[in-house]
């Protein structure tokens, strides 16, 4: 929706285009989430790190007691996004993801293909770091499917790819004790992806953002109701150890409500 738009008709101030501050204070304007996570999850006693599966999957690490320029947070790569478009591909449109990971479960992960998937650069580039739709969209479905390999084993080794890049991210780049892992996004109803993931990181307890008032499906809405409190009390939002930006600056613009009529 267009801010001047729903400014208009809700008759409301509106707070819009949070990213683009960021990229120009050298950021990549992503992954902008960590806040809310910091101010929700932040223990003094337990490391935590913070999982959202969208159709990119991040993370953010969150060090007991942590600071702000102690956290951790990228994006770890795909989450949802290419296991839903093989799911389409392989329905005609008639699904749009992986029911229960159902799919995933009763086919077979193909090794090779997903060694090949794993030799990305991506996954062992430090962070900060950002990626979406321009690396994992459809011109990568396109390849696989060109492939030939059925693509139900395709959706298995997708789904395997995203668990294995989340433990991987964390594995590689989060350098303190952790000791819980707390999940949200719409991967989190994926149970072949969630199975995958407690069996790659045995040692960690399996939360959601539910067991702190947040449903998982809304983290992302509640996220950016936050930074837009913080546009409008003109308040950095976004962490530079994050988003890579040379400091914290305040996001978003904002388009006034009506005037008096």
């Amino acid at each position: 929706g267009d801010p001047a738009v729903l400014a208009e008709r809700l008759g409301v101030p509106v707070v819009s285009n949070f990213r683009e501050r960021d990229v120009a204070a050298g950021g990549k304007g992503a992954p902008l989430v960590p806040l809310l996570d910091c101010v929700l999850l932040r223990s003094p006693k337990l490391g935590r790190v913070a999982l959202n599966i969208g159709g990119i999957a991040n993370i953010t690490a969150i060090p007991a007691g942590a600071r702000p320029e102690q956290v951790v947070a990228f994006d770890t790569g795909p989450g949802n996004m290419v296991i839903a478009a093989l799911v389409q591909k392989q329905s005609g449109g008639w699904r749009k993801f992986d029911p229960d990971g159902a799919i995933a479960a009763a086919a077979a992960v193909d090794p090779r293909m997903l060694e090949a998937m794993l030799s990305d650069p991506y996954y062992a580039r430090r962070p900060p770091k950002s990626t979406g739709r321009e690396q994992y969209g459809a011109e990568y479905v396109s390849g696989l499917i060109a492939t030939g390999l059925p693509l139900d084993s395709l959706i298995a080794t997708a789904t395997e790819l995203t668990a294995r890049t989340i433990a991987l991210g964390i594995e590689r780049f989060v350098r303190f004790p952790v000791h819980e892992l707390i999940a949200a996004g719409g991967g989190i109803h994926n149970r072949t992806l969630m199975r995958r993931l407690q069996e790659l990181l045995p040692r960690l307890r399996f939360r959601t953002t539910r067991d702190f008032g947040i449903e998982p499906d809304a983290k992302e809405a509640v996220a950016f109701a936050l930074l837009a409190y913080e546009t409008w009390h003109g308040r950095p939002a976004n962490l530079p150890a994050a988003t890579g930006a040379r400091a914290a600056v305040p996001l978003g613009r904002i388009t006034p409500g009506p005037g008096k009529r």
